[in-house]
This record gives structure tokens, C-alpha cells and sequence, in this order.
């Protein structure tokens, strides 16, 4: 019996020795494994991360890209407008200018009309007869149209020169404004 015991106990033993070998073996095993994941974890946590940066830089940029393009387009509509405005600031002034030189030539034209008429009428003082008055109310009648005439067409001519100088600063604005669209489309 003594015999059996030795050999249980060796048996035993060996038993025991072989499973603490593979106590350790499946331990490193489980251990590798754990180490390989933990790897595979933070190298997938570090690939994610530079995508999210590239993503997050990527869109900075393009924000950044398109702040600096709406300030772009701001401005420049700003100074569109700015000239908008000098535009018809510069029509306003040719326009005030025109008026008051169409304004002086109607009063040169009343002085004139007024001194014809002082004149008409010292004529008509020294007539003699009917007939001589007719006479000379028909001639200052067919003056006084005459006069009028001149001075309409002149005041016509002036006003359609100022309107078409008066309209010009706007008219360029216009076609700038055309050109800018077509560039735009």
C-alpha cells in the first residue's frame, strides 16, 4: 500500500504540476490576449481620434473659409450700395446745378420779355390811327409768339440735356450693376 500511496502521490503530483502549467500557460494566454486588445483598443481609439481632429480642423477651416467669404460679399455689397448712393447724390447735385441755370436764363427771359413789352407799349402810345395800332398789336403779338417759341424750345432742350446729364452718374451705376450680375451668373 505503501507503494499505491507513492504512486498516487506522484500521480497526484504530476497532476497537480501539469495543472498549474496550464494554469500558467491559459493565464499568459489570457494575458497576451488582454494586452493585444488593450493594443487594438488604443489604436482604434487613436485612428478615431486623428479622424475626429481631421474632421474638426476640416471644418474649421471651412467655417473659417466661409466667414471670410460672407465678410467678402458684405463688403463688397457695402461698397456697391456706397456707390449706389453717390451716385444719386452726384445726379441730385447736376440736377440742382441744371435747375438753377435753366432757372437764371427764365429770369433773363422775363427781364427781356419785360423790357419787349415796355417797349411794345410805348408803341402802342404813339400810334395814330386804328389801323396803325392793329398794325402794331398784330407785329408785337406775331414777337411775342415768336419769343415764345424760341424760349420753349430753348427751355425744352435745356431740360432734356439735364435730364440726360442728371440721369448719367445713375445709368453708369446701372450698367455696373449689369456687369457685376453677368460675372456673378
Amino acid at each position: 500500500m505503501a507503494t499505491k500511496k507513492t504512486t498516487t502521490k506522484k500521480t497526484a503530483d504530476k497532476v497537480a504540476k501539469n495543472a498549474k502549467a496550464t494554469n500558467t500557460k491559459a493565464a499568459n494566454r489570457v494575458e497576451d490576449a488582454m494586452d493585444t486588445a488593450s493594443e487594438r483598443v488604443k489604436e482604434t481609439a487613436d485612428k478615431t481620434r486623428e479622424r475626429v481632429e481631421g474632421f474638426v480642423s476640416q471644418a474649421q477651416e471651412r467655417a473659417k473659409e466661409a466667414a471670410e467669404h460672407a465678410n467678402e460679399i458684405g463688403t463688397q455689397t457695402v461698397e456697391f450700395h456706397k456707390a449706389n448712393i453717390e451716385a444719386m447724390v452726384e445726379s441730385g447735385k447736376i440736377a440742382a446745378k441744371g435747375m438753377q441755370d435753366i432757372a437764371k436764363q427764365n429770369a433773363e427771359f422775363a427781364r427781356e420779355n419785360l423790357e419787349n413789352a415796355s417797349n411794345a407799349m410805348q408803341g402802342m402810345v404813339s400810334v395814330k390811327s386804328p389801323r396803325d395800332f392793329f398794325e402794331a398789336q398784330n407785329e408785337r403779338t406775331r414777337a411775342g409768339f415768336d419769343t415764345f417759341v424760341s424760349q420753349a424750345s430753348h427751355n425744352t432742350e435745356a431740360f432734356m440735356k439735364l435730364v440726360s446729364e442728371a440721369f448719367q452718374p445713375i445709368s453708369n451705376r446701372m450698367s455696373t450693376a449689369v456687369e457685376n450680375f453677368r460675372k456673378a451668373a
